[in-house]
């Protein structure tokens, strides 16, 4: 069948050796018992979702956490297998795993290389072993060079690193030295983000104002050592360490491409391009989102009920997995676009708006734009609109304008 729609997917493993202290993610240490029953439920899963999906071919899959590394080899060569048999894949598809540092063995990066996966993204945070540890972070610096050097070793040549900054006690010459070794080490791709503290975290606990942290499994040691975390960065230190970020990469030869994502050139991540701009996608695993033909769900966060889940036929499934379906408006299409599509240096494009919703944008965002143009936030060229510097360092203003009443 030629011209299928493209399909992105995303595997969701809630499975870490250690949760962070800042990490609001669906993720949680799991024993081996657990593991188990998770792979081979996500195994049917992976099996009765791909009828829904026939019509498409899958251009990227990202296997995402929690930490995926942590799973057996044999867990993550069989889920590559199963969407290999069950699933149409491009024969370039971009394929991510993630990985932290202090799960990564030699072994199983070569394995993985052998199912298919040909991208690999980690979790470095940050070059500084005191920030690391405030962080709650399994690994050290020199751990992480050890971990890259294997990844290198076994034939990957599209690596992602994870970076943070705005962490507790963290300086701008900290930041530039952790921005300077991660360049020198030439990953492809950098996701540099600044640290947002998330209801619902220690973290928050710590930095929100909030001391009730009985539903944490800590000791009172632990407790303690949290309690008496340096404070975060201050807002003009924060601005400061973010024009460092867009300045110390592109002067390594790394290009901007979004908001908090740099690449050589060539090398930008398809996977979240893909998400950016509108396409489809499938999420498959424990509290994974997917949006297929303008509707939007998620599968169950709940494990017990995930794992016990009877997938006997296509309508069992969705009563038994699938929740809060949302049919989305043309209004919310429209509103997507955009905020997505600008999150992208790029912008959105002229004609992929008339494509998608059969009129222009300026018919329906005109005098948001003009507004946008006059301040300063957005300009218009070859085909797109795109925001400015000015208009990426205030991007929240200028996106929530295109909100339609």
């Amino acid at each position: 069948m030629m011209n299928k729609k493209k399909l992105e997917i995303y595997v969701h493993i809630p499975f870490c050796a250690k949760k962070c202290a800042y990490c609001d993610f669906l993720s949680f240490p799991g024993n081996m018992r657990m593991r188990r029953e998770y792979t081979d439920k996500l195994l049917e899963e992976i099996r009765i979702q791909s009828s829904f999906v026939r019509e498409y071919q899958v251009d990227t899959i990202f296997l995402g956490g929690g930490t995926p590394s942590v799973l057996d080899v044999s867990d993550i060569t069989a889920i590559m297998g199963a969407l290999k048999e069950h699933y149409d894949i491009a024969p370039d598809a971009e394929i991510t795993i993630e990985v932290n540092p202090g799960t990564v063995k030699m072994e199983g990066l070569v394995a993985y290389r052998e199912a298919g996966i040909n991208r690999v993204s980690m979790g470095l945070q940050s070059a500084d072993d005191t920030e690391l540890r405030y962080l709650g972070r399994i690994h050290t610096y020199d751990e992480f060079l050890k971990s890259f050097q294997r990844v290198r070793m076994a034939g990957f040549t599209n690596v992602n690193v994870d970076l943070i900054s705005a962490i507790p006690g963290q300086t701008p010459e900290s930041w530039r030295n952790t921005l300077k070794k991660t360049a020198m080490l030439k990953p492809e791709h950098i996701s540099a983000y600044s640290l947002i503290v998330e209801e619902g975290t220690p973290f928050y606990d710590r930095y929100g104002g909030h001391v009730e942290m009985e539903s944490y499994e800590m000791s009172p040691e632990e407790r303690r050592r949290l309690m008496a975390l340096p404070d975060l960065p201050d807002e003009d230190t924060e601005r400061e360490m973010y024009y460092m970020t867009r300045n110390c990469l592109a002067e390594q030869g790394y290009e901007r491409y979004e908001i908090s994502n740099y690449a050589r050139p060539g090398f930008e991540c398809r996977h979240n391009v893909g998400y950016w701009t509108g396409t489809g996608y499938l999420g498959l695993g424990l509290g994974a989102s997917s949006y297929l033909e303008g509707c939007r769900f998620h599968n169950t966060s709940d494990f017990q009920s995930y794992v016990s889940a009877h997938f006997d036929d296509e309508a069992e499934f969705c009563q038994a997995l699938r929740q809060d379906m949302e049919q989305l408006s043309v209004k919310s299409k429209m509103e997507e676009f955009m905020f997505l599509g600008l999150r992208l240096t790029r912008g959105v494009s002229v004609e992929g708006f008339i494509t998608r919703f059969g009129q222009s944008i300026r018919n329906v965002y005109g005098g948001v734009i003009d507004k946008l143009e006059r301040e300063g936030l957005l300009e218009h060229k070859n085909g797109y609109y795109h925001l400015t510097e000015r208009g990426l360092d205030l991007s929240n203003y200028a996106m929530s304008l295109f909100l339609l009443d």
